[in-house]
């Protein structure tokens, strides 16, 4: 019995990899969706960061969305800090999830870097597909009025912590999350559910700045519990206990709110954190 088990494994195991290998390398020149069509384009020269196509699409309750893009310039110095974004997938389990983050300017400007499976036209995204190798990975780099407004008007929980990320901290995160970002446009990867998803990338560029690296985990297979793993490790900026911080730091209403404020989208869904 322990022989045809041991044997069942490995032929389905085969049978897998033959699966994935049959998926061929990572693409960029597939037929993408409208919002995983047109990555940012950025350029760095010396304290300037030059974001062309950067996403600032609108969104509509009612689920259409208005395509835009626009190009806009960052000066480094001007960074101040850093929020974490988190979306639950559902409420009676938290543990699915997409965290991104996003960067905040002197005079109230916010930049949102997002990493996501990258779907073509007419897909939609699936958990057993983002473990056989169905997307690959794609930054998406927008406003907030576009990253979060998108999650706001299709209905999602929200939760907004401001982190305890210093102006240097930011700034380093920022250029390096933007540094990724361009080079898969030149060296595409597979998406991963389990090992190569939106915390795992971003735990591995928030260890690149923090003296205490953050620790393999439930926070980061699961993200819904991601926002507890940033708490318990001291990276965000409340003295409040986790269920404190989630009815504090819960934004969606207020992004619903915000949905065609434009540039002020970012001022409005903070008034009531501050």
């Amino acid at each position: 019995m322990r022989i045809v088990l041991i044997g069942g494994i490995l032929v389905v195991g085969a049978g897998l990899a033959v699966f994935l290998l049959s998926r061929g390398a990572p693409r960029n020149d597939r037929d993408w969706a409208a919002d995983h069509a047109r990555p940012a384009r950025v350029t760095i020269d010396g304290d300037e960061v030059r974001i062309r196509d950067l996403r600032d699409f609108r969104h509509f309750p009612d689920g259409h969305f208005e395509e835009r893009y626009r190009e806009d310039t960052y000066s480094l110095a001007a960074a101040r800090r850093v929020w974490f974004v988190l979306a639950p997938f559902a409420n009676r389990f938290r543990g699915l999830a997409h965290g991104f983050v996003s960067f905040e300017f002197e005079g109230g400007r916010f930049v949102a870097v997002s990493v996501e499976a990258r779907r073509e036209d007419g897909e939609r995204y699936t958990l057993l597909g983002g473990m056989t190798r169905a997307f690959e990975m794609t930054y998406v780099v927008g406003t907030e009025a576009d990253l979060i407004g998108q999650r706001a008007a299709r209905g999602d929980t929200l939760f907004l912590y401001p982190s305890n990320a210093t102006p240097e901290q930011a700034r380093a995160l920022f250029v390096d999350m933007l540094g990724r970002a361009t080079a898969l446009q030149d060296h595409p990867e597979y998406y991963n559910t389990l090992f190569d998803n939106c915390l795992t990338n971003l735990r591995d560029h928030v260890n690149r700045v923090v003296s205490d690296p953050l620790p393999w985990g439930w926070g980061v297979l699961l993200p819904g519990f991601s926002d507890k793993l940033a708490l318990d490790h001291g990276l965000l900026d409340t003295d409040l206990g986790i269920e404190q911080a989630r009815r504090r730091f819960r934004v969606d209403a207020a992004a619903r709110e915000a949905l065609g404020a434009g540039e002020e989208f970012g001022t409005r869904i903070r008034a009531g954190l501050r």
